[in-house]
């Protein structure tokens, strides 16, 4: 049996997460994703906060959820401002929160703090119905700190824990700024290093179908990506149904 026979088209498509969130995005574009996103039929489309009220009316009908990003891309905003953005996006139709963490928080060694916000976010998700996936943002962080982080949110049970934003760019020896994004060393980690309960979420720079395979493999159920479109096509070639 080949992989293609051993696993649904559905259960890719239903690994990702359509990603809607550059900054130049106008509505027109948000939309348009949307339409791409029932047309694949995906898990869900992740939006910024605004955008979910206007996405939830385009998906009616469609079993694709609404997430909403919380504290993104930078995690700055402090635990108050994360759970009322939070409350906000679950009463305007989200399903999903992908909060991003306090990284300067987390790479300062204030466990406290950040668990704090997680178990109060995770709080108003529980009791809204909707879940959480928290972001770590990977390349800002060395292994020690992925693994506390995984302990922290296995501890508080949230739903998911996540690579990245698509926007942590590191700067690099020569100066200029780029980012890793979803690596299968941290994924792996991740997976090595959280409850079983815990799912993961492999985002940043996942551009193909061979990428969310191995991502797949190592323990991931749910991907971000842009190039949803690109990597459905590609499995649908290579005999997906």
């Amino acid at each position: 049996m080949t992989t293609a026979d051993a696993v649904p088209l559905r259960t890719l498509a239903k690994m990702i997460d359509h990603s809607l969130l550059h900054p130049t995005l106008t509505d027109e574009g948000i939309l348009a994703g949307c339409a791409l996103a029932r047309k694949y039929d995906v898990a869900t489309v992740c939006v910024k906060p605004y955008a979910v009220p206007m996405c939830c009316k385009e998906l009616a009908g469609a079993d694709v959820g609404v997430c909403s990003v919380i504290g993104f891309p930078h995690g700055n905003s402090t635990t108050a401002i994360k759970t009322a953005e939070t409350v906000q996006a679950i009463r305007d139709g989200a399903s999903e929160i992908d909060m991003v963490i306090n990284i300067g928080k987390a790479l300062g060694g204030d466990w406290e703090y950040i668990s704090h916000e997680v178990r109060v976010v995770n709080d108003v998700c529980l009791s809204k119905n909707a879940i959480l996936k928290v972001i770590f943002e990977t390349d800002y962080l060395q292994d020690e700190q992925i693994i506390r982080l995984c302990e922290i949110c296995s501890r508080i049970k949230a739903a998911f824990i996540k690579t990245s934003t698509g926007y942590g760019f590191a700067k690099q020896p020569n100066g200029f700024y780029s980012y890793a994004g979803a690596t299968e060393h941290n994924v792996a980690l991740m997976r090595a290093h959280s409850a079983p309960g815990v799912q993961i979420k492999a985002a940043g720079g996942v551009r193909t179908l061979d990428e969310l395979l191995r991502f797949r493999a190592l323990g991931a159920t749910r991907i971000g990506a842009t190039a949803t479109e690109v990597i459905l096509e590609e499995a649908k070639k290579r005999g997906y149904r």
